[in-house]
């Protein structure tokens, strides 16, 4: 039974997000969940949920992890898939571009759920200039795919991999995508030097990160009328 609202939980403050992350997926990566809350913190302090996929983790481990902020729990621990173009096992490239097949880095903000070619997905808008911020424009987006699993794994030596979408098993699809649509967040992580130096979410010395998302959420004209290319799952796949 829910409690009473007074009795919520209150929103978690920002200088302890990192450490309760951690206590909530200690079997994940420290820094990754520090670099993790530092762009959260700078987008978005008020965020409900939170999304984490760990890219530098073999494709065959478990590295997707998605957080209530309100209520201090783990709500999913899951396999999830990287771009043709970005790797085998593990992922090595990532890209902007379209056509490129691969996946990208960066804090990605959550738009609405639809049920497209691939089933029940989640649309991604990417936030960061150069990095990301052509996933919309990409048909980047969140969906369940059935060469997400353990079965794939055992048939072929290695998860199945997508047109650059972050898929995720089937049987969990839809009530992942519930946990995060509207207006929530997903960041994905891989050591790439250049990101890392780069990114005005991670180096947050100002209100710059915020103002952007700000201006962002305004000129957001909602659901798009044009159909662009979905991914794909092991069809084609070398």
């Amino acid at each position: 039974m829910a409690q009473p609202f007074s009795q919520q939980p209150s929103q978690l403050p920002s200088q302890l997000l990192p450490q309760t992350l951690e206590q909530l997926a200690p079997e994940a990566s420290p820094k990754v969940l520090e670099l993790a809350a530092r762009a959260l913190n700078c987008a978005d302090p008020d965020a409900k949920r939170l999304a984490v996929i760990d890219f530098s983790r073999s494709a065959n481990e478990k590295r997707l992890w998605v957080f209530d902020l309100q209520q201090r729990r783990l709500l999913f621990k899951e396999l999830v898939s990287h771009g043709q173009g970005t790797g085998q096992e593990y992922a090595r490239a990532f890209s902007n571009t379209p056509d490129s097949h691969q996946s990208s880095l960066g804090l990605f903000r959550t738009k609405q759920s639809y049920t497209g070619s691939n089933g029940y997905s989640l649309r991604l808008e990417g936030l960061e200039p150069g990095i990301n911020d052509r996933a919309y424009e990409r048909a980047i987006v969140m969906h369940g795919a059935d060469y997400v699993s353990e079965d794939f794994i055992a048939a072929n030596g290695r998860l199945g991999r997508s047109w650059g979408c972050p898929a995720v098993p089937s049987n969990v699809a839809r009530p992942l995508i519930d946990s995060l649509e509207d207006n929530q967040y997903l960041f994905a992580y891989y050591p790439n030097q250049q990101w890392l130096d780069n990114s005005e979410f991670l180096a947050c010395q100002s209100s710059q990160g915020q103002r952007s998302v700000a201006l962002s959420k305004a000129v957001d004209t909602g659901e798009r009328t044009v159909v662009m290319q979905h991914d794909g799952g092991q069809e084609g796949d070398s």
